[in-house]
């Protein structure tokens, strides 16, 4: 098992933190080493039973010290495999979070001072992802309107220990973490489209509203946030349908947003349309939330305008048509 080649964001105590976040945000140390901190080695151990199928090429560990027993702190550990291995850590109680640290880059950590508010999320987005369309002023569904449009989570794990405490006379001592999958699969079919090739290109942007924008790692429960995620939509001209899949967050675990699927068109002509669809149903009654389905069926797109042609992306000009979804 390796022994983790680099440390990073250590803050063991408030103090500390703030001095550290502002003058060496991105400092890597091999070791921990601060006077007057007595320090022991112990193993860390991602037992990876829950999540068999996981392969993350690297690790993050928080462990959060119990206050009533030392200034408050957060130490951050990371490893550069997803199976383990020793670090040096002060003596004391403590709770710890593992997760997934590699291809991370979308994600956004806040209130990680404390394991109960810790939340992962992601950025908002200013231009959609197909067509580079700026996000400002174009349609949105309706009860839609004020919510962020926000970019999707890629896949991550995430576990936690509780309780755990590392005492003076101990020389081994294991810490164990099982993570698990944090994200949502969804995929979505709009399917039976009439005049599939009036769409000019080969794909087209989708929003879905009312979703998660984030994750309570140390709840392990999704935000009480209410944002619009964007995604793309590619087209099968065999089938004449629509398809796009990404990940989510999930819904609010405390409110049952409505959910809007929209969906925006450049034709061929130059026209612009939006089309609006309820799916809050397929999502409540999904049989699994972690992998939702969402379908839409015969959509029927105008045929072209002869003699249009060209276009140019801006927010003038859309025409918004909302349908109510036959069960």
């Amino acid at each position: 098992m390796k022994t983790p080649t680099k440390i990073k964001h250590i803050t063991p105590y408030a103090i500390f933190l703030s001095i550290i976040s502002i003058i060496l945000p991105s400092c890597r140390h091999k070791d921990i080493e601060f006077e007057d901190v007595p320090l022991q080695e112990v193993e860390v151990v991602f037992d990876w039973s829950k999540s068999p199928d996981a392969d993350p090429a690297s690790m993050a560990l928080w462990l959060f010290y119990d206050p009533s027993e030392s200034a408050d702190s957060t130490l951050r550990y990371d490893f550069n495999n997803n199976k383990g291995g020793e670090i040096k850590i002060p003596y004391g109680s403590f709770s710890g979070l593992a997760h997934s640290s590699d291809n991370s880059d979308w994600a956004h950590f806040r209130k990680t001072e404390d394991i109960e508010t810790f939340e992962i999320f992601t950025r908002e987005i200013y231009n959609l992802p197909s067509s580079g369309l700026k996000t400002r002023g174009i349609p949105k569904a309706q009860d839609a309107e004020d919510e962020t449009m926000v970019e999707t989570p890629k896949k991550i794990w995430n576990g936690r220990n509780d309780n755990m405490s590392l005492r003076k006379g101990e020389t081994k001592k294991t810490l164990v973490f099982y993570p698990e999958e944090v994200t949502c699969e969804y995929t979505v079919d709009i399917i039976d489209i009439q005049n599939l090739s009036s769409i000019d290109g080969n794909s087209a942007d989708a929003t879905l509203s009312g979703m998660s924008g984030g994750f309570m790692f140390g709840k392990g429960e999704s935000s009480d946030t209410r944002h619009t995620l964007t995604f793309i939509v590619t087209k099968d001209r065999d089938n004449n349908s629509l398809h796009g899949e990404f990940l989510t967050f999930g819904e609010s675990p405390k409110t049952r947003n409505p959910h809007k699927l929209g969906l925006y068109l450049f034709m061929t002509d130059g026209n612009k349309y939006f089309y609006s669809f309820d799916v809050s149903n397929q999502i409540y009654d999904a049989p699994d939330p972690k992998h939702v389905h969402i379908v839409v069926s015969g959509l029927s797109l105008p045929e072209p305008i002869v003699g249009g042609g060209g276009f140019v992306p801006d927010v003038n000009d859309w025409e918004s048509v909302d349908i109510d979804l036959k069960m």
